[in-house]
């Protein structure tokens, strides 16, 4: 089982969205958090909400888009906390449009927010996780890595990258003593992308609030696990019956409502 009290925990993406709650939920459980996230304000608010949880708490504004930002952020945390015992990589870009709307920056800017720098970061950690014996990487995809969906394909497409990414290096730390867990929320209320477009979930996929994706990253690492869906219907038979016939997955995305409500957020958009 993973330990999280006196853990010291590096989160991306903190300030906002998911984040606050997932900071929210480690802190809960005696971690100290390594901060970051842009704006900065927003960041040090995070921080100050924190204070009276017990824990020690930093924060380093960085910009993800940007790789270069990453280079001494680990060096940064671990100077105050000590070496880093759990990464969770939170941060994530998105923008709803038809693939052919996207410019060469936007489609960089969030392959490297939201694949380069859980990448990067992981290798900063890892060496010294390796060494120590332990550690865990933690990282938020979406069950769009297990089906990809219109008018967020580039998204999709990095949030399965990260899912392929971390089957593969879970394989690579066996008998090493790090773990790694993939979360994959659906929809997620409260907060967070989805939220921010002003859609309802469809009623046949629902919503799960933002405390039950945190309460996720809690479980996944005081138990160890390698994958956790957060949906509150069941998708796995779902997901199965696309890996066995996309086309049908297609249609299944139709049935359930996925379509439509991405249509309606894109609608709803080119009409501000």
């Amino acid at each position: 089982m993973g330990e999280l009290r006196g853990a010291n925990v590096l989160l991306t993406g903190a300030s906002r969205g998911i984040g606050r709650f997932i900071a929210r939920a480690l802190a809960s459980r005696g971690a100290n958090l390594a901060l970051t996230d842009l704006p900065a304000d927003e960041l040090e608010r995070t921080a100050a909400n924190l204070a009276g949880s017990g824990v020690k708490v930093v924060t380093l504004p960085a910009d993800l888009r940007d790789p270069g930002s990453l280079d001494t952020l680990v060096s940064h945390f671990e100077a105050d906390l000590g070496p880093i015992d759990i990464l969770v990589s939170n941060a994530a870009v998105a923008r709803l449009a038809p693939f052919t709307e996207f410019d060469d920056t936007e489609l960089q800017e969030m392959v490297n927010v939201n694949l380069v720098a859980p990448m990067i970061l992981a290798r900063h950690v890892l060496p010294g996780m390796i060494e120590r014996g332990h550690g865990h990487l933690v990282t938020i995809s979406s069950l769009e890595g297990k089906k990809g969906i219109p008018y967020d394909a580039a998204y999709s497409g990095t949030k399965a990258a990260l899912v392929n990414w971390m089957e593969g290096i879970h394989v690579e730390l066996e008998g090493t003593g790090v773990k790694t867990s993939i979360v994959l929320p659906g929809y997620v209320s409260e907060a967070g992308i989805f939220v921010d477009r002003g859609a309802t979930a469809p009623r046949l996929m629902g919503a799960s609030p933002a405390s039950a994706v945190a309460r996720a990253v809690v479980r996944a690492i005081e138990r160890e696990r390698q994958e956790v869906v957060v949906n509150p219907l069941p998708v796995r038979p779902l997901l199965a019956l696309n890996a066995l016939s996309p086309k049908l997955g297609d249609r299944i995305l139709g049935l359930l409502g996925v379509v439509r409500v991405q249509r309606w957020i894109l609608d709803r958009q080119r009409q501000v």
